[in-house]
């Protein structure tokens, strides 16, 4: 009997609906939909591909297994390797703003790290009853850039120093009280997201729609052009230099309570 080959599954998937208007990408791969180097490019890929397709309107973002994404890979943010994955994400950010489409989010389970700051890029967010959404990278001794520039222009500084300094989990009915969420639905919301394009953008012109795109964007498009690179040198040259940073992460990996020495 011929041996079953082992294959790694897709990183992601596209389906087109509407004659190509509307894409639905679906997050895949590892467990939990990790955000890996893998994934950060496929992602990254298919926003340049629709950038290129003058016909696409909008892009639904959704994740597979029951949630949205765990975040970044933690592996990635070791020394040695942080630097790429800060690289690469940061890349992601600027092709998803640049492609000019609009993004709808549609959030099952968990939404967290990496993946809330992805989705933060999203129009407008649609989420299920279960959804949780956080940043809790504080929790692993670091902190993140992007939500750093991507959250305070989404939820307002306030409710962004709540989420990025206490590293706590909310569920989708206080997600949407703080603006994070547009709708809390009881279906799935990548439907809801199609709905809701159908009946709003479908009748648009798509060269119009990504012109008022980068129009209503233009001030968050230049804000991440420049916090984005401070932020980032920031974590490399002085956060990673910390003893608690790299005791964070450990942790986490080995699976037991950090040990902070506090410098």
């Amino acid at each position: 009997m011929a041996e079953t080959e082992s294959r790694m599954p897709e990183p992601l998937t596209v389906g087109r609906e509407d004659n190509g208007a509307f894409w639905r990408v679906t997050l895949g791969g590892r467990k939990g939909n990790i955000l890996d180097a893998a994934l950060t490019e496929a992602l990254a890929g298919v926003f340049a591909e629709a950038a290129r397709a003058p016909s696409v309107k909008a892009v639904v973002l959704d994740g597979s297994g029951g949630h949205f994404s765990y975040g970044a890979s933690v592996e990635e943010h070791l020394p040695g390797e942080v630097a790429r994955m800060l690289r690469r994400f940061g890349s992601l950010l600027h092709v998803v703003l640049e492609s000019g489409v609009v993004v709808l989010g549609a959030v099952r389970g968990q939404c967290l790290g990496g993946g809330l700051e992805l989705v933060s890029l999203a129009h407008r967010i649609f989420a299920a009853a279960d959804a949780r959404f956080g940043q809790p990278e504080i929790t692993l001794g670091v902190f993140p850039p992007a939500a750093s520039v991507l959250l305070p222009e989404r939820i307002g500084r306030a409710h962004a120093d709540d989420l990025c300094l206490t590293g706590r989990v909310i569920g989708a009915d206080e997600a949407k009280a703080i603006g994070l969420v547009d709708e809390v639905v009881a279906g799935d919301p990548a439907d809801a997201a199609l709905a809701w394009a159908r009946a709003h953008l479908a009748s648009k012109s798509a060269s119009s729609l990504r012109h008022a795109v980068r129009a209503v964007r233009a001030g968050l498009t230049r804000r991440l052009r420049t916090d984005l690179p401070a932020l980032e040198r920031q974590y490399l040259d002085d956060l990673m230099r910390t003893a608690d940073a790299v005791e964070g992460l450990e942790a986490f990996l080995a699976k037991r309570p950090p040990v902070w020495r506090d410098r």
